[in-house]
């Protein structure tokens, strides 16, 4: 049906004055466009790979069309039972399964052992130098998780690996398989690096205790055994089952101790085994075998929150409690001041010094004048360890130091830039789906182990797709999967911190007709540098010590320090892969540091008083 020009003239002014207030609008409040593009955003980076992963499992690969029987892309089960069901399902799946399980369960008690009586005694008793040791009972976990194995390795190595000898072999004493390598120096090394969480969680849960409740029961005259029996402990019960659900969780991902102390003597984790399956050329075993560590993810999240619903169980109802009085330990104070101090010295001072000492060594152990050197150090090519320059020469190191402080650097910036935006848009349209979406989404992330994750990041940008080249290789893949992964914090933090300062600021500058990036300028920048420099510093510390999550991502141009100490270990250049972990641990020390200058906050920060 034909229109008449002249009819159609008089709807211009309408449209174009609508359209006009509709930019006007969205400049004015530009909220929703934000929204949009972080929701197709968050979509591609964070679900993008879990699908393109869950894709890889059911479809056959290249390289499996003849043993698969079907073309490439084609659906099939192939690769769920060879997983599950298959002859050579034992090594890849279920003997891994069970030791990932046993591995986690031990580590996780021993760290819920130490954080426990660490916390009673520098919280509760007059133990000596309990103001020092609270914060410093938090260095453990500023070393890289493998620190602790390579520490374990440099001490007590065998015959078994070549290269030079291990502490105890230097001074005369052969130690065995099972103490050198296994299941239980994995348990060990990652109890001791993991403690640290149970510590601050328990140090907390303790100063929260009405302390009205303990008076009253030793006016009735129980003992102070029965008071942390029947007081403390039960009221403890949601942090003691919060720290076993996360101590279990990083275990399950975690994979530089397993691949440290365990490749030498085949005992393979869940972690190790779809790194093998990627290393052989089967990238569908491996998806299928990130799936399951997926799905232990997301199970031991839900036990998580299942647990805080049900927290209102263990709520006290009292008054203001007075501040805790400090039992006096009388005879045991010494023995218990020894041990506090020990775990200290085991998890964070000893493995520091063996790993300074093995650098200034020709053999390790060994403690004569002669067999001290800078040569690792210093030296333009040394006669040992393949010809390969020291540490402050060496141009591999010094590429990889630079890539890890550029990429995590980037990571970080980019993570705490976009946490404020995520925090911003769901706290501005709370109440909406895309508030719900975006709240959901940003937190998935937490549920995947970092190995699991990488692997699905492989999946989906090792090959071009649609306008987004193939990514493989190259340094934007290590930021971008980096930034998903340290997302939830800088998030959840931002979120926090947007729900307690409410509108009303920015509501009030919108009255007064200030633009929205005068608002943004103003008031949300200023009110969120807090939660930003959090959001920035620690995915940095993160993204220097990260291994789990970048092994199966860097190229032979892009590797970091972590990966590069990493390939060290393997070639048996023992004192070059501890020099490369000190300067990872002394970086990572000094992020930690700008951390409490920055914010004015301490980690440690409630249990010192």
């Amino acid at each position: 049906m034909a229109v008449d020009p002249k009819k159609a003239d008089l709807f211009r002014p309408n449209l174009t004055r609508r359209v006009r207030q509709k930019l006007l609008s969205i400049r004015h409040n530009p909220t929703p466009v934000i929204a949009f593009t972080l929701i197709v955003g968050l979509a591609y980076v964070v679900l993008g790979p879990i699908i393109a992963m869950l894709s890889e499992a059911f479809q056959v690969q290249f390289q499996d069309r003849a043993i698969a029987e079907g073309e490439p892309g084609s659906w099939t089960t192939y690769y769920f039972h060879r997983v599950f069901t298959s002859e050579i399902s034992q090594i890849t799946f279920w003997r891994p399964l069970g030791r990932t399980v046993v591995v986690a369960l031990g580590s996780s008690t021993l760290a819920l052992l130490f954080g426990l009586v660490l916390a009673w005694l520098v919280t509760s008793t007059d133990l000596l130098g309990r103001r020092w040791l609270g914060p410093a009972l938090i260095l453990p976990y500023m070393l890289p998780s493998w620190a602790f194995a390579v520490a374990w390795i440099t001490i007590f190595k065998n015959r078994r690996l070549g290269g030079a000898p291990g502490f105890a072999e230097s001074a005369g004493f052969s130690p065995p398989d099972w103490l050198a390598y296994g299941m239980i120096p994995m348990t060990i090394a990652l109890a001791l690096h993991y403690f640290p969480f149970a510590f601050l969680l328990y140090a907390n849960g303790f100063k929260r205790i009405d302390t009205q409740l303990e008076e009253s029961a030793q006016v009735l005259g129980a003992s102070r055994w029965t008071i942390m029996r029947k007081i403390a402990l039960p009221i403890l019960l949601p942090t003691t089952m919060s720290a076993i659900l996360l101590t279990f969780s990083r275990t399950v991902g975690t994979f530089g101790t397993p691949y440290v102390l365990g490749s030498p003597v085949g005992e393979t984790l869940l972690s190790t085994s779809l790194y093998s399956s990627f290393r052989s050329g089967s990238p569908g075993t491996a998806a299928m075998i990130a799936i399951v560590m997926v799905l232990m993810g997301v199970a031991i999240v839900a036990m998580d929150v299942w647990l805080i619903r049900q927290w209102r169980r263990f709520v006290t109802v009292g008054g203001k409690g007075g501040s805790r009085r400090r039992m006096p330990l009388r005879r045991w104070r010494l023995p218990a001041t020894a041990f506090a101090w020990a775990i200290l010295l085991a998890a964070a001072i000893v493995p520091f010094a063996v790993i300074f000492l093995s650098t200034i060594m020709r053999i390790p152990g060994v403690f004569t004048i002669e067999n001290f050197t800078s040569q690792f150090w210093t030296s333009p090519g040394m006669d040992i360890a393949g010809g390969e320059a020291g540490v402050l020469r060496n141009d591999d190191i010094l590429r990889a130091a630079f890539n890890s402080l550029r990429i995590a650097g980037i990571a970080a910036v980019v993570t705490g830039v976009l946490g404020v935006i995520v925090g911003y848009v769901v706290v501005r349209m709370q109440g909406s789906k895309t508030s719900f979406y975006l709240r959901q989404v940003s937190f998935l992330p937490y549920l995947v182990p970092g190995i699991a994750f990488a692997a699905a990041a492989l999946s989906l940008f090792a090959v071009s797709r649609g306008p987004v080249p193939s990514l493989y290789g190259t340094l934007a893949l290590l930021v971008i999967v980096m930034v998903v992964m340290y997302l939830p914090y800088a998030a959840r933090s931002s979120i926090a911190s947007m729900m307690q300062s409410g509108n009303e600021p920015e509501e009030a500058a919108m009255v007064l007709g200030a633009r929205f990036r005068k608002r943004i300028a103003k008031i949300i920048l200023p009110m969120q540098r807090g939660p930003m420099m959090v959001g920035v510093l620690l995915p940095f510390i993160s993204g220097m010590k990260e291994l789990s999550l970048v092994v199966m991502l860097v190229t032979p141009g892009t590797h970091l320090l972590t990966t590069q100490a990493l390939k060290y270990t393997d070639l048996g250049y023992i004192q070059l892969s501890n020099a490369s972990i000190l300067l990872i641990g002394v970086i990572t020390a000094v992020a930690a540091w700008l951390i409490q200058r920055i914010t004015g906050t301490s980690l440690a920060e409630g249990f010192q008083k």
